[in-house]
């Protein structure tokens, strides 16, 4: 996904600032060691066991050589020794008539035409036989092992890795109480530091493990806790569906309004935007900016009007208009200032009596960079506005990306999107199992 890609690449100060805590826990009181090699290198004298199994598949023509075996044959040679039966019965020949008939002696000569009798010499012939097929057998069984050999000899030249060594610390009580340490200064908090070290002292204690397997364990424990609050805002059938947008000074309300507008427009949603920060004259122009952007219509009202009447102006024009969502801006406003805070409550109010179903969503907008203070924010805004759900915004300037975990596992408000950017698309669904690798700092491998 491009979008954490881009989260990866720019929130850069939270991972360095784990990664660099974890490579100092891990080398305080860890030992090098050889990193694991891959079993064709761990055992190498174990090859011609591969390749007498590797062939397989060539296992149909090495079978006959055995064949080939019998190419002793030539043993039956030795059958050439009837050769001096012949001279045997030359003499006995010679011994029966030895004075007369010397001359008819030339009659042997025709025996020498037995001599080519080396017909015996045909039986030869099973050695060429012999030969002429072990000959292709003995091409084809040195090529065939050879063959099979290869793939499991290149695969143990590819396979192998050179010799490195890394440090791999065991999992004890100091480095769980350092790990704890790290993720509350990390912005995690302290009930959620303690849950996830207890979770790697149950599963990995006394185990030695390096800082790439901690950061896989850490990123799997950041993803366990905020998977079941990943969640889009819900959409209903109720038009128009009101959306009140609440938060503190600059936490990057507008911006967020402008960015939802947008996307939903393209999703096909007919979208009306109220801007309700009826104190600031620059929220009411940025707003007019997205929504000529986006094609949206702004509704506005007189610099310093009544924020909760705008608001019930805007629900009978989005009723009119027949619009899908009416989105509803608000002023920034701290959540120790009772006043502002009952302002809020009023516009709450205000909408109730239009309609006692809304507002159907109440997302509070939180700026990454107030870290634990975010906590207080929810706390105040829940009771007031009664949050539904959460968008956080400025995760690529900050080291306080990991308030985030503490949100959802302390409130487990539904997290709609998160922000990385002004622009249009800096603005994307939450996906823990990213947020997570990107807040740990594991890069993708493939």
């Amino acid at each position: 996904m491009a979008f954490f890609s881009k989260l990866k690449e720019r929130l850069f100060k939270s991972s360095s600032k784990l990664e660099e805590g974890l490579e100092a826990i891990v080398e305080d009181g860890g030992e090098e060691e050889l990193a694991d090699v891959a079993p064709e290198d761990a055992a190498p004298t174990h090859a011609p066991e591969q390749v007498d199994r590797d062939p397989d598949p060539a296992d149909v023509i090495p079978e006959p050589e055995p064949e080939p075996e019998p190419e002793p044959e030539p043993e039956p040679e030795p059958e050439p020794e009837p050769e001096p039966e012949p001279v045997a019965e030359v003499v006995v020949v010679d011994e029966i008539s030895p004075e007369p008939e010397p001359e008819p002696e030339p009659e042997p000569e025709p025996e020498p035409e037995p001599e080519p009798e080396p017909e015996p010499e045909p039986e030869p012939e099973p050695e060429p036989v012999a030969q002429a097929e072990p000959a292709p057998l003995d091409v084809a069984a040195e090529v065939a092992p050879i063959a099979a050999a290869k793939p499991g000899l290149l695969g143990r030249m590819f396979g192998r890795r050179e010799a490195k060594t890394v440090v791999r610390r065991i999992v004890d009580d100091d480095m769980l109480e350092s790990l704890e340490d790290l993720m509350i200064t990390s912005d995690m908090g302290v009930d959620t530091a303690m849950r996830v070290t207890a979770n790697i002292s149950e599963s990995y204690f006394g185990r030695k493990l390096s800082v790439d397997e901690i950061k896989s364990v850490l990123a799997a424990e950041v993803a366990r806790i905020m998977d079941t609050v990943a969640a889009p805002m819900p959409l209903y059938s109720k038009r128009p569906q009101v959306v009140l947008i609440v938060g503190v000074n600059g936490a990057g309300k507008t911006t967020t309004i402008g960015k939802l507008a947008s996307q939903f427009t393209a999703a096909g949603k007919k979208v009306v935007i109220a801007a309700g920060d009826t104190f600031r004259a620059a929220a009411v122009e940025q707003l007019q900016v997205w929504g000529d952007r986006a094609g949206v219509p702004v509704l506005t009202a007189p610099e310093g009007s009544d924020p909760a009447s705008l608001a019930y102006d805007a629900m009978t024009q989005a009723e009119a208009d027949g619009a899908d969502l009416l989105m509803i801006d608000t002023a920034g406003r701290l959540q120790n200032r009772a006043d502002l805070m009952e302002e809020l409550a009023k516009i709450v109010r205000v909408i109730k009596k239009k309609d006692e179903t809304a507002p159907h969503n109440t997302i509070l907008v939180l700026d990454a960079t107030t870290g634990q203070n975010a906590l207080s924010q929810v706390e105040t805004f829940q009771k007031l506005a009664d949050v539904s759900g959460l968008v956080m915004t400025k995760l690529d300037g900050t080291a306080k990306g990991g308030v985030l975990v503490a949100l959802a596992d302390k409130f487990a408000l539904p997290i709609h999107a998160i922000g990385v950017g002004e622009q249009i698309d800096d603005l994307a669904p939450f996906d823990p199992e990213e947020f997570a690798r990107a807040l740990i700092g594991i890069t993708d491998q493939a």
